[in-house]
């Protein structure tokens, strides 16, 4: 495409909420340069809920006069948080000296789906990018949002900037994407719940897709998704340090053999991911003559009104599956309309065991169920698959449940 070396750099909210650390955040971009990058920046609006310029901020604004405002105008609403953090950014790096334009996404030819609040990206026209690339300035580019083809700003949803960064180097070759947050990298389970908890140095995509759509937080799944298009390194790491982070790539890093090296097998787990705050429903469909068509009938039914379905387990008479807390009642509420019989188990956990390496090894699921059962932790529910192994769990029990898989399978620091 070009003779660019373009590196996409994504900064989260919390690395551009202070004067600190934008200053932080301008000396990655400025070292991106001076190794002969082209820096490409994507920025989230600044700060969290409770900040002046945070998106939740703008909501409650004005949900808080009304709460029934049209999703079109929150998502132009929306779209603001991350255009003052872009200015800011620009400003910054224009004080040290350097050239910078900021780009909204619709000036940086991000087109978007017209489905306001969770927009899906379809195509990058990259040319205004680039020119600015070529003319020596760094750009930087709002993340979490786009345009229709007739128009209107959309918004992406949750890990939006991510999505961006991604959809970004896909469109514009970028040598690598780097996320920058306030954490040094993917770790094996949730630091706040596993205290020896390590960074993992390098993932797969599919690994880390697991993760990340299992409950670990660090990346969105979809952006793990549109990077694998075209084989682009993901690298995610931390603003506020040199620690060089967690590489997401296609394959493991081949080892190199040398006489009398002991030759190792492919990393067996990954590491440990947990979604809290699910309710397991349990349909009776034993006196359904059709049972092919009723167990359809369900999940047509929950797709209609907009609930998400998981952990989906059909048995002879009864159908499980999950959803969120929150929208229990309305599931229950539907389906005893339907004629349904309901058992409900409120506030369980999702736990995910997520490996590249246990394809086809034998005890993996063993090991799984033994761990929990020596903690006296009752499986609701369990599922595999080639890479992952879920277990549902009782929320009272989702802390001990993660600590004693992640003890293990001997992924803490000391293992």
């Amino acid at each position: 495409m070009n003779d660019l070396r373009i590196l996409v750099q994504k900064f989260g909210g919390t690395s551009v909420a202070t004067p600190e650390r934008r200053g932080q955040v301008a000396e990655k971009i400025i070292a991106a340069r001076q190794e002969g990058y082209s820096p490409v920046v994507v920025v989230s609006a600044i700060g969290r809920k409770g900040d002046p310029y945070a998106t939740d901020t703008f909501l409650g604004l004005v949900r808080g006069i009304n709460p029934d405002v049209p999703k079109r105008e929150l998502d132009i609403l929306m779209s603001c948080g991350e255009v003052i953090s872009g200015a800011v950014i620009v400003s910054t790096l224009m004080g040290l000296g350097y050239e910078a334009v900021l780009l909204t996404g619709a000036q940086a030819g991000i087109f978007t789906t017209n489905t306001f609040g969770d927009a899906r990206i379809v195509r990058i026209k990259p040319k205004n990018i680039l020119d600015n690339l070529k003319a020596g300035k760094i750009v930087v580019v709002t993340g979490f949002q786009g345009v229709t083809e007739d128009g209107e700003v959309t918004t992406l949803g949750r890990g939006g900037s991510d999505t961006t960064a991604s959809a970004l180097g896909v469109a514009l070759d970028a040598e690598e994407i780097d996320i920058y947050t306030d954490v040094e990298g993917i770790m094996t389970a949730d630091p706040g719940i596993v205290s020896d908890a390590k960074i993992l140095d390098v993932v797969t995509y599919n690994e880390i897709f697991q993760l990340a759509y299992q409950g670990a937080k660090v990346i969105h799944p979809r952006a793990v998704e549109i990077a694998m298009q075209k084989n682009i390194p993901l690298r995610v790491k931390s603003t506020f340090s040199d620690a060089p982070g967690t590489l997401i790539t296609s394959q493991l890093d081949n080892q190199t053999i040398e006489a009398g090296t002991d030759i190792k097998g492919d990393r067996l787990i990954t590491g440990i991911a947990h979604t809290a705050n699910v309710t397991q429903l349990r349909v009776s469909t034993l006196n359904e003559a059709n049972v092919p068509e009723i167990d359809l009938k369900i999940f047509k039914a929950m797709a209609l009104a907009d609930i998400s379905v998981d952990f989906i387990t059909v048995l002879p008479g009864d159908v499980l599956f999950t959803v969120k807390d929150e929208l229990a009642d309305k599931a229950v509420k539907i389906l005893k309309n339907m004629g349904f019989g309901i058992e409900t188990r409120a506030s369980c956990a999702k736990i995910s065991v997520i490996g590249g390496g246990m394809a086809e090894v034998t005890g993996v699921m063993a090991q799984v169920i033994e761990a929990l059962t020596l903690q006296g932790i009752q499986v609701l529910q369990s599922a595999d698959s080639n890479n992952t192994i879920w277990v549902l769990v009782g929320k009272e029990d989702m802390v001990r449940a993660v600590r004693s898989l992640h003890e293990s399978f001997g992924l803490g620091r000391q293992s």
